[in-house]
């Protein structure tokens, strides 16, 4: 969504309106202006949130405006719902008196300082993403997204903001707990989550059963604890996250060469056409070195809930 306009007047024609007028033709004069284009400002003077508005090639991303953005709100260490405010913390907007927390939401809050916006979270289901994003219910994704060539063609992504690796995760005494090699899961049911990587790396083990995949992460561990499954895809990244809350589950991680060979980079998402703000948050982003990652998402982790 490059302009919320673009649809009722001409750039030109705009320039020849004056604030009022444009506030008419536009509809930011009604009281429900406030999706995002606008900000705080426009609660007490309209006019100022015309002179901002016209002022910004993006009027979405314009400075003081509300940043949505969409996670499922319950993939930690990524992101989580939390019952209480924090400095760590942001509303999720369409879930009352509910909070945001997690690696993605520390990212959000960095790249909202950078725009200059106010950053709250849309909670939504995976699959339900992409779509979102397409009809401008949010502006942003960030929820553990890795930006594959499918994806790429409906919406624009930025550079990783995370890098991590993936291994498979079994049951205690599993006659595949000491494997040292994802081949060594050659004939196993193997179970991933529908339209991740979690999925499509399956099929690097050869002679694997690959099953039907499932919504979501928690899926995956239900089936495995239940024995639908010999073993699940996972985030190395989340290992100790899921072997706390189910200690009776092993996390395989392979020695180089001997596992996946798909490295997991995690990215932005953004609406197409909007490069001007793909640009700024690769800027944000270049500023977060290895190290204030590497200790934010340890503090994420840290902080999860059990």
């Amino acid at each position: 969504m490059t302009t919320r306009f673009a649809n009722t007047a001409s750039s030109s024609t705009l320039s020849k309106l004056s604030r009022r007028d444009f506030l008419k033709l536009s509809g930011l004069a009604s009281i429900s202006l406030g999706l995002t284009a606008c900000g705080p400002a426009a609660e007490d003077d309209p006019d100022a949130a015309v002179e901002q508005a016209v002022g910004s090639d993006n009027v979405a991303f314009a400075p003081g405006s509300t940043l949505r953005v969409g996670m499922e709100a319950a993939y930690a260490p990524y992101n989580w719902q939390a019952t209480e405010e924090s400095e760590f913390t942001i509303p999720i907007e369409n879930v009352s008196g509910a909070f945001a927390d997690g690696y993605d939401v520390q990212i959000a809050k960095k790249i909202a300082e950078g725009l200059e916006m106010e950053p709250v979270a849309v909670k939504l289901e995976w699959d339900g993403l992409i779509e979102a994003l397409g009809q401008g219910q949010i502006d942003l994704i960030i929820a553990g997204m890795t930006a594959t060539p499918e994806r790429m063609e409906s919406i624009d992504f930025t550079e990783p903001y995370y890098v991590g690796t993936y291994g498979l995760m079994v049951k205690a005494g599993s006659e595949y707990e000491n494997a040292t090699s994802i081949q060594d899961f050659a004939g196993a049911a193997v179970l991933g989550q529908k339209d991740t990587l979690l999925d499509t790396v399956i099929d690097e083990i050869e002679g694997v059963n690959h099953l039907s995949p499932v919504p979501t992460v928690p899926d995956q561990i239900s089936n495995l604890l239940a024995g639908s499954c010999d073993a699940i895809t996972f985030d190395v990244g989340n290992i100790a996250s899921m072997t706390d809350a189910h200690p009776e589950l092993v996390g395989i991680i392979f020695d180089e060469g001997k596992g996946f060979s798909e490295e997991v980079p995690v990215n932005i998402g953004i609406s197409k056409g909007q490069d001007d703000i793909v640009a700024q948050m690769n800027d944000i982003l270049a500023t977060i070195s290895e190290d204030d990652r590497q200790a934010i998402w340890a503090d994420a982790v840290e902080r999860q809930p059990e």
